[in-house]
């Protein structure tokens, strides 16, 4: 499905060429160039290819991270008295190129040059970015670009981006394409594939790859969760489980929104009778993306500013599924659909899909958590807005008052949705609100 920001993308390159078309020789490029409104719908198009090739959410966040870190850098370059390199700061990122005749380089353009050429390599089927890429160099002639300034750029760039990808191979992620699978068994309290699709649990190696700021998991990780403990109808784990089901039975129509509207499921499966079919929204660092740029925009904030916000709430995500998959793959929870399904009542079903992997802690709460912490290092806890991410699927807009409220109520959806016990949400949120505030205080960015 073409979404709108696709549509808007497209028609905003096309309009530009059409009315440029006679190569201005002044420097209207450089403001059309500069306009963070184009990053954001560079980023919304590296969104688009990782919806329709179903990217898990902890892929996708690996995906945005080395992109945007690309970008970053090239900005960083471009301006090194207001911006400072991740190098040195992020795990393991070497010096990168200096641009050389900066003079000859226009930075927004090398910007979003650096980060469609990695989201391409980072991402499937080969060449799914490319054509913006090419839209982008097109766009930047039509306006008069020098054709000299679009060389040197294009090739800062491209030089940028090998250098982003060379260093991503060494985070494990190779290696762990080829790790041994998740043996499922039926140990008390252990996750067990779930209806309808009874899927394999999705990268129980996660944990495995290289973070970019955390130097220990162990730090990081949410607490150890209540024991499953079924005898105790009064402990935690079976007073949580109990809520899940009795919140499940009696949803009102604004608890139903917040669990749709964060469900954020990148491919559920829908069976009808003897016919299944897959339906596909943003996955949860997807939806986080972009509101990335929904605040930048209601913020005002410039081009660089935005290719920060972008890239600290990316590098965040990354590191708090690195934490949240290592803890799901150590406790092994199970979900609340299996436990009241032997315990309580066989037919019960969530109201939202149980996601393929073990229940604690939540992803959604932890990374939520994360990004908001970095973008309310940059955009501050007053900024208020429209969340219109999902009106592309068909789901009404969310008012938000903060990043950190908008992060409360993600994780509570997973509760409404009937896919979490509220301390997968609650630990998992501490969790992610430490990994958010280390990525804030050790990366000096905007100096």
């Amino acid at each position: 499905m073409k979404t709108l920001m696709t549509a808007a993308i497209s028609g905003c390159l096309f309009f530009v060429a059409c009315v440029t078309s006679c190569k201005p020789d002044n420097h209207n490029y450089q403001q059309a160039i500069s306009d963070p409104l184009l990053f954001c719908k560079t980023v919304k198009k590296l969104n688009n290819v990782v919806l329709e090739n179903n990217f898990p959410p902890m892929i996708a966040s690996r995906n945005y991270a080395y992109a945007t870190i690309a970008a970053y850098e090239v900005i960083a370059a471009g301006d090194p008295v207001h911006y400072q390199s991740l190098s040195g700061q992020v795990r393991h990122l070497p010096a990168l190129p200096a641009p050389g005749d900066t003079a000859k380089i226009n930075f927004p353009l090398a910007s979003m040059l650096a980060f469609t050429k990695v989201g391409n390599a980072v991402t499937f089927p080969e060449g799914s970015m490319m054509a913006h890429y090419d839209a982008l160099i097109r766009m930047a002639d039509s306006l008069g670009m020098p054709e000299e300034m679009i060389t040197a750029t294009r090739i800062y760039a491209d030089t940028v981006s090998s250098r982003i990808l060379a260093w991503s191979k060494g985070d494990n992620y190779a290696q762990t394409r080829s790790a041994t699978r998740y043996t499922v068994n039926n140990d008390a309290g252990r996750w067990v594939p779930t209806p309808p699709m009874y899927a394999q649990a999705v990268e129980p190696h996660w944990g495995e790859i290289r973070p970019m700021v955390m130097d220990s998991l162990v730090a990081c990780r949410a607490q150890i969760p209540p024991v499953y403990d079924i005898k105790n109808l009064k402990g935690p784990f079976y007073r949580d489980m109990m809520e899940v089901k009795h919140i499940g039975d009696s949803l009102t129509e604004e608890q139903k929104h917040i669990a749709d509207f964060w469900d954020d499921n990148p491919f559920k499966m829908n069976v009808s009778g003897h016919v299944m079919f897959a339906t596909k929204k943003f996955s949860p660092p997807g939806h986080w993306m972009n509101i990335v740029g929904i605040a930048a925009q209601k913020a005002g904030a410039d081009f660089n500013t935005t290719v920060t916000a972008y890239t600290k709430t990316a590098i965040a995500m990354f590191d708090g599924f690195i934490s949240c998959w290592e803890g799901k793959f150590i406790f092994n929870y199970v979900r609340p659909e299996t436990a009241i399904n032997q315990l309580v009542d066989p037919e019960w079903r969530p109201y939202i899909q149980t996601p393929p992997f073990p229940s604690y802690p939540s992803g959604h709460a932890t990374v939520s958590a994360a990004a908001a912490e970095s973008m309310t290092s940059v955009f501050g806890d007053k900024l208020s807005f429209t969340d219109t991410s999902l009106l592309e699927f068909g789901i009404g807009n969310r008012e938000v008052i903060s990043f950190r409220s908008a992060a409360k109520e993600a994780a509570m959806s997973r509760l409404y949705g009937g896919i979490h016990y509220r301390f997968d949400n609650d630990l998992g949120a501490e969790s992610g609100k430490k990994i958010g505030s280390l990525v804030v205080s050790r990366l000096t960015m905007k100096k």
